[in-house]
C-alpha cells in the first residue's frame, strides 16, 4: 500500500502574494515588520514590570542564547516554551516536518543594504520559525550534548580570565566573592559548584558592566541578571534567584531603554560564555586527538 504522508506538509506559502503588486507586497512586509517592532516593545515593558515574567525572559533568553534581546522577546511572546527554532526549509533539510495546523514564531532577521547616499545600512525582515514540538522529529538525527563535569565548567569559567582568581579562606560579610582594588577575583574556598560558580561569575559580569569603580543599583542588576543566565546555562543552581528589583530599575524607562537594559544583561553573559564555549570546545578537541594516538 502506498504511503502518502511526506505529502501532507507543504510549505504554507504567503497568501495572495502573488497578487500583489509591488508596492502592495512592500506594504504589507512594512506591516509585518512594524508588528514584530510593536509586539517586542510590548513585551519589554511587560517583563520591565514583573519579576515573574522577567525572570521568564531570561529563561527563554538563557535556552535560546544565540538569538538577540529583540527576538527572546518576541519568542517569549508566541512560545515561551520554545527551545529550539528553525524555518520550514530547515526543519526539512533536516528530514524532518512540520506538522499541519502549527501557527509560525515571528522574529526578525537582519540583512544589509546600500542606503540612497551609498552608505551602508541594516534593515530587518520577518522570518517565520517553528520550535521543535511543532516538528515531527522521528527522522531527525540528533547529536548528543556534550555533558562536562563541574570542575570541566569551573575550570571553563577562570581559564583566560584577564585578571587573577584567588583562593582565600574567608571574605567579609560571608561573601562567596568580591573583587579588589587591583581587578582581581578574591574566592572563598570550600563552597559547593554552584556557590562557587554563582559567586565567580557575578564579579566578572559585573566587571563587563562597570563603568565606575563602584556599579549603580542597576549595573548590579543587570550583573545578577547574567549571572542567572550563565547559571541556566551551565546547570548551576537558580532557586535563590529573586527579580523582584525588576519595576524600581526599569521604572520610568521606555520600551527602547528597557531593551537597551536587557542587551547589556545579554552581551555580558555571552562575553563570559563565549570564552567558556572557546574552552571547552578546546579541551573537547584535545581529548579526542589523544583518544586517536
Amino acid at each position: 500500500m502506498a504511503n502518502f504522508d511526506d505529502l501532507l506538509n507543504n510549505e504554507p506559502a504567503e497568501e495572495q502574494s502573488e497578487q500583489l503588486t509591488k508596492e502592495e507586497y512592500a506594504a504589507k512586509k512594512k506591516n509585518e515588520r512594524e508588528d514584530a517592532f510593536t509586539l517586542s516593545d510590548q513585551t519589554a515593558l511587560e517583563v520591565s514590570g514583573d519579576s515573574g515574567r522577567f525572570q521568564q525572559y531570561l529563561d527563554v533568553q538563557a535556552t535560546l542564547d544565540r538569538y538577540s534581546t529583540v527576538n527572546a522577546l518576541l519568542i517569549l511572546a508566541q512560545n515561551p516554551e520554545a527551545t529550539r527554532l528553525g524555518s520550514f526549509d530547515y526543519w526539512k533539510s533536516k528530514n524532518c516536518s512540520v506538522r499541519p495546523g502549527q501557527t509560525a514564531i515571528s522574529i526578525l532577521e537582519p540583512h544589509e543594504y546600500t542606503k540612497e547616499d551609498g552608505s551602508p545600512g541594516t534593515g530587518y525582515n520577518v522570518k517565520k520559525v517553528f520550535d521543535i514540538s511543532q516538528v515531527d522529529t522521528r527522522k531527525l538525527r540528533n547529536t548528543p550534548p556534550t555533558n562536562y563535569t563541574e570542575r570541566q565548567i569551573l575550570g571553563a569559567l577562570i581559564s583566560k580570565y584577564p585578571m587573577k582568581i584567588i583562593g582565600v579562606d574567608e571574605l567579609p560579610d560571608d561573601l562567596g566573592a568580591m573583587t579588589n582594588l587591583d581587578g582581581d577575583i578574591l574566592v572563598r574556598k570550600g563552597m559547593a559548584f554552584s556557590d562557587t560558580f554563582r559567586s565567580v561569575a557575578y564579579e566578572m559580569a559585573g566587571a563587563e558592566l562597570a563603568t565606575d569603580p563602584e556599579l549603580s543599583p542597576e549595573q548590579e542588576f543587570c550583573a545578577y541578571s547574567a549571572t542567572y543566565l550563565l547559571c541556566k546555562k551551565y546547570g548551576a543552581e537558580t532557586k535563590e534567584f529573586n527579580f523582584d528589583k525588576v519595576d524600581s530599575v526599569f521604572d520610568g524607562m521606555d520600551a527602547q531603554e528597557v531593551k537597551g537594559g536587557l542587551a547589556q544583561i545579554r552581551d555580558a553573559a555571552e562575553e563570559i560564555s563565549g570564552r567558556m564555549a572557546r574552552h571547552l570546545d578546546a579541551q573537547q578537541k584535545a581529548a579526542k586527538n589523544n583518544e586517536a594516538r
